[in-house]
């Protein structure tokens, strides 16, 4: 598959960044499936779930190669499920965040995007240390990690 025989540091997390997002997606995209009337809409939906399950798929298929993959508990839908959909959202506004301030010339927008910035750092510093603190997000435990990650994959691909 490649020359290497682990993958590296770095790339694991990336990998475990994807997985992550994608398994969340994939399980709201299939629980909103079923409250879609517009068939046109339900073949969007229908495609991208193929296309997200492939994708966890081929991913899923790397991480035997990543440094000293371990085992973990069972990861929970409940609690854990909306934490984690929160801490991609928060994520994904401060990374939408700081494209738009590279974008902006009216020094007024500027400073509210900032702002609005800075609130969402600080929403994702909450979500985060909830996850942590409760053990939804070992972030310091490789092993434990992407073992979650493997569980919360292979439970989207389930459902």
């Amino acid at each position: 598959m490649f020359h290497q025989p682990t993958l590296a540091w770095h790339e694991t997390l990336e990998i475990h960044e994807l997985v992550a997002f994608q398994a969340i997606g994939l399980m709201k995209l299939k629980m909103g499936l079923q409250q879609i009337d517009d068939p046109a809409l339900q073949n969007i939906y229908m495609q991208t779930i193929k296309e997200l399950e492939m994708n966890l798929n081929e991913l899923l298929q790397f991480y035997p190669y990543a440094p000293h993959p371990g085992q973990s508990s069972d990861y929970r839908v409940s609690d854990s499920f909306f934490a984690g959909d929160l801490l991609s959202f928060a994520k994904t506004a401060v990374r939408n965040y700081g494209i738009a301030i590279t974008e902006v010339a009216t020094p007024a927008l500027r400073n509210v995007l900032k702002k609005q910035m800075n609130k969402a750092v600080a929403s994702h510093e909450r979500i985060y240390n909830y996850m942590y603190q409760t053990g939804n997000y070992p972030s310091y435990n490789l092993n434990q990690l992407l073992q979650h990650d493997m569980v919360l994959a292979k439970k989207a691909m389930s459902m």
